[in-house]
């Protein structure tokens, strides 16, 4: 296990993610001097919710820390179905837009479904449109939901061998449960999805290697669902009168756990450092695709010149 970024049996997020965030600061700089482009990220904010402000402030600000441009959004709660889906369009067309963020959730009497698939695939950097879970459940070569691939980086960071392990996941949503579940599949992890109808929760959850706890309740995994050695990482946030919590009780399944994330200072910093490595690759995707489709022109161009002057 990699001692930086663990603190005893717990796994440090907050360390991990400003690693990933240096590093991607860096192939940022790289990329930026190679094409002469920054890659751009676009929020989109609707109403003023005071936690999605925060949140969509702190993305921003991490996003121009590392050198990207900022192209926010920022609606009034009044704003229109229409009104919103003309932003994404316009923003779905912008070249200097690598990746796209609607802040969810929406104001109540939007479609959150249908404006998230005008999101381009290619700049889908929450990897929340159908077609990214249609590329991830295959397999394929996509932008991945920045929150799991945070999950899958804080395992492999500290070495767990997810190859062959019985992992759990509690919950089924699809911003963190489903793809999560696709993501340990992709690595050789013998997976099983748990959610609100699943019988005896507590004895499946003893088997497991591995437990990603997504279920959004909080405190449900107990200390004695936990085998002993296993990796639990709890996804779960929850303000109480107590402070944040999330939804393992995180000092009696540290008992038994060989590894845990804390709430906070876990999976949460991992989500927008893993949103600023999705949009490096977004940006870095569509400049080869441009670059092929220029050259492309190019040849048949030429090609069209010689046969001409045949």
């Amino acid at each position: 296990m990699d001692g930086k970024f663990m603190d005893g049996k717990f796994m440090d997020g907050k360390a991990l993610a400003k690693q990933v965030r240096e590093r991607t600061a860096a192939e940022v700089a790289e990329f930026t001097a190679r094409t002469g482009r920054r890659p751009g990220l676009a929020t989109v904010l609707v109403g003023d919710d005071p936690a999605s402000a925060v949140y969509v402030a702190s993305k921003r600000k991490q996003c121009v820390a590392a050198g990207m441009t900022d192209h926010h959004r920022l609606l009034p709660a009044t704003a229109s179905q229409d009104e919103v889906a003309e932003v994404l369009t316009e923003l779905a067309a912008d070249p200097e837009v690598s990746g796209i963020l609607l802040q969810l959730p929406l104001p109540a009497g939007l479609d959150a479904g249908a404006l998230v698939q005008l999101i381009p695939a290619a700049k889908d950097v929450d990897g929340l449109t159908t077609l990214s879970a249609g590329l991830l459940a295959q397999g394929r070569p996509g932008l991945r939901p920045c929150t799991p691939s945070g999950v899958i980086e804080l395992l492999d960071a500290h070495d767990v061998p997810l190859e062959g392990a019985n992992a759990v996941v509690i919950g089924r949503s699809e911003l963190v449960g489903k793809p999560v579940a696709q993501l340990l599949l992709q690595r050789n992890a013998t997976v099983t999805i748990c959610h609100s109808r699943t019988r005896d929760l507590a004895e499946v959850c003893r088997r497991a290697d591995v437990v990603v706890a997504a279920a959004g309740r909080a405190g449900l995994v107990q200390g004695d669902w936990v085998k002993e050695g296993a990796v639990v990482v709890d996804v779960g946030i929850h303000r109480t009168d107590a402070g944040l919590v999330g939804d393992v009780d995180t000092a009696a399944a540290a008992e038994r756990a060989a590894l845990i994330t804390p709430v906070p200072g876990g999976v949460g910093p991992m989500t927008i450092a893993m949103l600023l490595h999705n949009t490096l690759v977004a940006a870095r995707a569509q400049f080869d695709a441009q670059f092929d489709a220029q050259f492309d022109a190019q040849f048949d161009a030429g090609a069209d010149a010689g046969t001409g002057a045949g």
